[in-house]
């Protein structure tokens, strides 16, 4: 006979828990993020960013950060690329943040590599996924769709108790709720445990607004 394992409300309120860990306080807690923008908005230059604010232990948008490994699969990009966008922002290297221009996809892999980076880093606190479509195995977005492919990213953010972030677009038509602009069916946003979206003030100014929302933020 099947059970529920249930916790009761006393148990819960008296069970001392490890407290949930930010890798940039206020903005990036462990668990499966989105973080969507226009094409050529900045998303990339930002998720370089805070990868390599994480890696240093250095403060990012004003927040502090836990120092760690990270990692960053720039999947659209070459390493001259990544090597000129770094020379922008840095003078000093890093050993703790990683690229990757290949991996698998979802369901193929993706999520091996992955563990077995995190096995060989104990340290790993952030993987970037730039972007989603790179690693999608599903040619239709559907509800269905979304939210199974974006649920084996989300075990697996929370089975190695680290924060994983997928890139991603948001539509071309504006919405007065920003987070009604991600690219898709509501099954991503509904998955995940926080959205961020880059919005551009005016088109090419090269000043924007992040809008965050999340379980724990």
């Amino acid at each position: 006979m099947k059970k529920f394992n249930s916790k009761s409300c006393e148990e819960i309120m008296t069970t001392v828990y490890r407290p949930i860990e930010f890798c940039i306080d206020n903005l990036l807690a462990q668990g499966l993020y989105i973080l969507a923008g226009a094409p050529k908005v900045g998303k990339s230059w930002l998720a370089l960013d805070m990868c390599l604010s994480i890696a240093k232990g250095e403060k990012v948008l004003g927040q502090q950060t836990t120092q760690g490994t990270a990692l960053y699969l720039c999947l659209e990009d070459s390493y001259v690329r990544i090597q000129n966008r770094l020379y922008e922002i840095t003078d000093e290297p890093t050993e703790r943040l990683h690229f990757v221009i290949m991996s698998e996809s979802i369901g193929n892999g993706l999520e091996e590599e992955i563990e077995n980076f995190k096995n060989e880093h104990y340290d790993l606190k952030v993987v970037f996924i730039d972007t989603l479509q790179k690693v999608r195995n599903e040619s239709e977005s559907s509800y269905g769709t979304d939210y199974k492919e974006l649920s084996v990213l989300k075990a697996l953010a929370d089975k190695l108790e680290i924060a994983i972030i997928v890139v991603h677009h948001t539509r071309k038509c504006k919405d007065s709720d920003p987070f009604n602009m991600i690219s898709g069916s509501t099954g991503l946003s509904g998955c995940v445990d926080g959205s961020m979206v880059l919005i551009e003030t005016k088109r090419g100014s090269r000043n924007a607004k992040l809008y965050c929302v999340g379980r724990d933020i």
